[in-house]
Formats: C-alpha cells, sequence, structure tokens
C-alpha cells in the first residue's frame, strides 16, 4: 500500500475515516491524499475573481472546505506523512475514481455521512457506487468507533468462487496489525447445507495459504447472510468486516444487491470490499 485516497465531506464518519487513513498510511509508510468535492452553481473554474463574488454562499463553502482541508494536511504532516490536498468544484462519482485512477491509488478510506445506519450521499455521490466501481479495495467507516490496529477481521464468503486475489489484501493488513482473521460462511435458508458441510469449501479455500496461521473457520444457519453477520458479531465482536464484489454485478453469489445493501447500510463496523 503506497497511496491512500480520503474522499471526505468533513462530516464525523469521514473525519474517523481521515484518521484511520492517516494511521494505515503510518503502518504502510504511505503517501495520503484528502479529497473533497464541491456542489457550485456554475461551472466554477470558469469565473474570473469579479464574478465569483456574485455567489458570496459558494465563496464560504470554498473557504470552509479549503481550511478543512488544510487541517487534514496538518494532522498527517505532524506523522511525518507524504500528503496531498485537492478541492474539485463539480459532483460525481466518476471524479473520484477518475482522480484515483490518475495517481494511482491503491487504496480508499472514506465514511459514509448521515444517520446511523444509513449510507447517504457522500459529497453528491453515493458510497455504494464508488464501492461497486472502484478498482482498489475500500473501507467505509460507518458509526462505530474505528478500533486501529484491527486485532480481529471478518471475512465473509461463500467460498465457492475463487476469492484468493481479494484474499490477500485481507492478509496482509492482518499481518501488518497482527490480527486475527475469521472466515465466515453463513448458510441461509436457500441453503441446506450442514455446518459441517458449509466448512468443506473454507477448508479448501484455506489450503492454498500454507503460511496462513492466525485464522479460525465458523459457519452459521441464519436466514439471511446479513443476519448471519449480524448473529456472529454478537459472539465474535470484530474491529473489520472484509467481503468481495463484482463490478459490473455488484457483490459475489452469495450476496444479492439487496444484501450487499443491507450488510453495507447496517453495519456499524467499518466494511472493506475488494474488488475481483
Amino acid at each position: 500500500m503506497k497511496n491512500i485516497l480520503v474522499p471526505t465531506d468533513f462530516s464525523e464518519n469521514c473525519n474517523k475515516a481521515a484518521d484511520l487513513g492517516i494511521n494505515m498510511a503510518k503502518l504502510y509508510d504511505a503517501e495520503i491524499h484528502f479529497f473533497h468535492l464541491i456542489q457550485t452553481p456554475v461551472d466554477w473554474v470558469k469565473l474570473d475573481k469579479l464574478k465569483e463574488k456574485l455567489y458570496p454562499e459558494t465563496l464560504k463553502q470554498i473557504g470552509s472546505a479549503k481550511s478543512a482541508l488544510r487541517e487534514l494536511e496538518k494532522k498527517a504532516e505532524k506523522e511525518n506523512l507524504k500528503c496531498q490536498t485537492f478541492l474539485e468544484y463539480h459532483v460525481g462519482t466518476i471524479n473520484i475514481l477518475k482522480h484515483s485512477g490518475h495517481f494511482e491509488h491503491d487504496f480508499i478510506i472514506t465514511g459514509s455521512s448521515g444517520t446511523k445506519g444509513t449510507v447517504r450521499e457522500l459529497m453528491g455521490s453515493n458510497v455504494e457506487k464508488i464501492v461497486r466501481k472502484s478498482d482498489v479495495p475500500v473501507i467505509v467507516v460507518k458509526e462505530d468507533e474505528v478500533s486501529f490496529p484491527f486485532k480481529k477481521i471478518v471475512f465473509v464468503s461463500d467460498f465457492e468462487e475463487d476469492v484468493s486475489d481479494a484474499f490477500k489484501h485481507v492478509i496482509t493488513i492482518a499481518e501488518k496489525c497482527k490480527a486475527h482473521i475469521c472466515l465466515l460462511r453463513v448458510n441461509t435458508k436457500m441453503d441446506t447445507n450442514s455446518i459441517e458441510a458449509g466448512l468443506n469449501p473454507i477448508k479448501t479455500f484455506v489450503e492454498k495459504f500454507p503460511n496462513l496461521k492466525n485464522y479460525s473457520m465458523f459457519v452459521n444457519n441464519e436466514p439471511s447472510v446479513e443476519t448471519g453477520i449480524n448473529t456472529f458479531l454478537t459472539y465474535e465482536p470484530s474491529d473489520l468486516i472484509a467481503m468481495c464484489t463484482h463490478g459490473g454485478n455488484g457483490f459475489l453469489s452469495l450476496f444479492s444487491k439487496s444484501i450487499a445493501e443491507g450488510v453495507a447500510n447496517h453495519s456499524t463496523l467499518p466494511v472493506m470490499t475488494i474488488r475481483i
């Protein structure tokens, strides 16, 4: 991990994401970028200084955003991190991802703004779209306080599809944090597998990682994947949920679009997604 992007709207959860980004950048000795998109009533880049004065509220918002970005930059500099800040006067998910691709970020960390349990609009764009379209891993910070370094990471999959490359990202973070990995499969009402049968694909999967030692395997029988994750977390409190996504079709076969959004919406823990 060499370059981390933190899109922010300066909400409470985005500020927690910024702190996580700084901590992860320290752990990896990575550069960190803070990025803010601002809605403007006109094409702001083309305005001259005289015409800018016609929009006093926008000028005030821009001033506040620049000040907030500078504070984040100071935080990063105090930790001796290389940091850049970016302010764009246009709203759209594609801008965040285009920016990320241009600077070759290999990780995105952001917060969901809004009320508890809901992924709301982030700078005019939907966090779920960033998750779905990003080519690099994304961590979305929610309501819970972030515990870092992570001590326990839950990797959720049906383990029927090859998610080995995605899992390597989880291993890298776990090794850096010295975290325990919980491999979780949820048997739903559509799945007649026994617990033992449910463990078989996990065991087969783990064979691909002979050096993996700090892990455990779990299978839950629950009516839904989301319920299965929540039940698991009641007796195995964790710091991070990790899942895989397909770029075009959303989450893997285990997760329908609605389930994926449900997990992202209702989990108060940070959720990490990795596209395969």
